[in-house]
């Protein structure tokens, strides 16, 4: 990957003025430009309907000249704005000389970036700087004309910081940092954050997000993957949502790779073990191809690295026209030239055609430096609904691998578990009928698994409450239902293992 400097793109903030970044932090929080302001502002369907890049409900509800309006319009949805209007609302002289406001003509100015408020997790207000026209929606088009475009809140951005673990470090690395979404929530548990980049107009922008957020700089380094980080420095996180799309070229840095088919993605994967500490995670968005005569899974177990146990989740897959559509969309083609939009599309086809692939996948990639003698390895499809945040649950995940690692089948029957506390218990059967055809526990949290389990399985679950040892609830069991209780004891253990690996039943001691 190659670095990227676009003449056609406009001026940005001056990111040393910390101080006239200060001040317009101030001013927008003195007018309840936060998130919190906007959607009492706008309310839920005109705040909704930005993150699907339609301005005109917001643009309806911010008609008048209150402060919040003015700002919400200037910045927000790039509409110029009276400077008599911002007089007393912001540092006018003070965002013209540091380069976030410009003259536009007579007495009217416009912002020279996107601020959007954005609302971190513990409810900090902050802001995500982007390039003009990226804040509402994502590129909308415009990474068609400006390859070196720096976006700003997408739903990509949103879900790697919802699955992110969460526990104090030392330090954390940001790979492909973008416009900083990720620095910025990981600067809120690490004490030292390192963002990478190949652009360097997405190191600027990260510089003018943490600071317009009121959060301490971030190391930022230019280049790709991991080859700014020295040969022997380590991290205790490292996050990365990087150009994952798998296209023909590298045209719009801020989503495609540069490299072959899903080699960025794989070499991502690969490198961050090396530069995991003892118990670090590593966390990525990823695609990856699936192959002709080729075992997707198979695929992906061969890209985590030693050292390292995985757990890797394929949230969706898409066939290669469905794909090629996506981000030919994505990059406002399907607007452009006809004749030139069906010559990209078919070179999109053209490139899986020769690599043989039939499908792409999307997910989440989270591994783990154990060191075990016999990594973990789970590689699993799971499409449906979950609850964000996730990052307890990824935690709890590799913290269960821990537990089944070190207890073998005798220590299993011999310790106590619980039944987690959101999962229910479903029968499913014809009306009428004496007894169930299956039995089917539910997690209402985190995951929503949903998992079959036969007689044993139910009864063993629905009496797990921390009191007895699993030895103990299978002897009673046997007892009840006229069974060998030591054939019993041989053959359940497998299935309290994928109880507690799944999250249904937790260990008490």
């Amino acid at each position: 990957m190659g670095g990227v400097s676009d003449a056609s793109l406009p001026p940005l903030p001056s990111s040393d003025r910390t101080d006239a970044a200060a001040r317009l932090r101030e001013a927008l929080l003195g007018a309840s430009f936060t998130a919190d302001g906007l959607l009492d502002l706008l309310g839920a369907p005109a705040y909704a309907a930005l993150a699907r890049s339609e301005t005109v409900p917001a643009l309806r509800a911010t008609r008048g000249d209150t402060p919040l309006e003015l700002l919400v319009r200037l910045f927000l949805l790039q509409q110029p704005v009276p400077r008599a209007g911002l007089d007393g609302v912001l540092p006018v002289d003070v965002c013209l000389e540091s380069g976030w406001l410009r003259p536009v003509g007579g007495d009217t100015l416009a912002a020279t970036v996107d601020v959007r408020p954005y609302g971190g997790s513990d409810g900090e207000d902050w802001f995500v700087v982007s390039d003009l026209g990226c804040a509402v929606g994502g590129a909308g088009g415009i990474g068609s004309r400006d390859a070196g475009v720096v976006l700003g809140v997408g739903g990509a951005s949103m879900t790697l910081a919802g699955i992110t673990v969460r526990t104090p470090v030392d330090s954390a690395l940001d790979v492909g940092t973008g416009s900083g979404i990720q620095a910025l929530h990981a600067a809120r548990h690490a004490t030292r954050v390192t963002a990478t980049d190949v652009n360097p107009r997405a190191l600027h922008i990260t510089a003018l997000t943490l600071a317009l957020s009121g959060v301490p700089a971030a190391g930022l380094r230019e280049g790709s993957l991991f080859a700014p980080l020295r040969d022997d420095e380590t991290y205790d996180l490292i996050v990365s949502n990087p150009p994952f799309v798998i296209s023909p070229g590298a045209r719009l840095t801020y989503r495609d790779g540069g490299m072959g088919g899903d080699d960025l993605c794989r070499t991502l994967v690969q490198q961050a073990g090396r530069r995991l500490n003892g118990g670090g995670y590593a966390q990525f968005l990823a695609n990856w191809q699936h192959v002709e005569g080729e075992d997707w899974q198979d695929r992906l177990r061969s890209w985590v690295p030693r050292g390292c146990d995985a757990w890797i989740v394929q949230r969706e897959v898409q066939d290669v026209t469905q794909y090629a559509e996506l981000w030919l969309r994505d990059a406002g083609d399907h607007r452009g030239d006809e004749a030139e939009y069906r010559a990209r599309y078919d070179a999109w086809l053209d490139e899986f055609e020769a690599r043989g692939v039939k499908a792409v996948g999307f997910g989440w990639i989270t591994l783990r430096r154990s060191d075990a003698a016999v990594p973990s390895v789970t590689v699993e499809e799971w499409p449906h609904p979950v609850e964000q945040p996730l990052g307890d649950t990824v935690r709890a995940h590799f913290d269960r691998l821990d537990y089944l690692r070190s207890h073998d089948d005798a220590a299993l029957l011999e310790a106590r578990f619980a039944l987690a506390p959101e999962v229910v218990q479903e029968q499913v059967g014809l009306p009428g009928a004496e007894d169930p055809e299956h039995v089917v526990l539910r997690q209402n949290r985190g995951m929503r698994r949903a998992t079959k389990v036969d007689t044993i399985g139910a009864g063993f679950a629905g009496v797990c409450d921390g009191t007895m040892t699993a030895g103990r609830i299978l002897d009673a069991i046997a007892q009840l239902l006229g069974e060998d209780p030591v054939l019993l004891r041989d053959r359940t253990p497998a299935q309290i293992r994928l109880l507690v690996e799944q999250g249904f039943l937790d260990p008490v001691d």
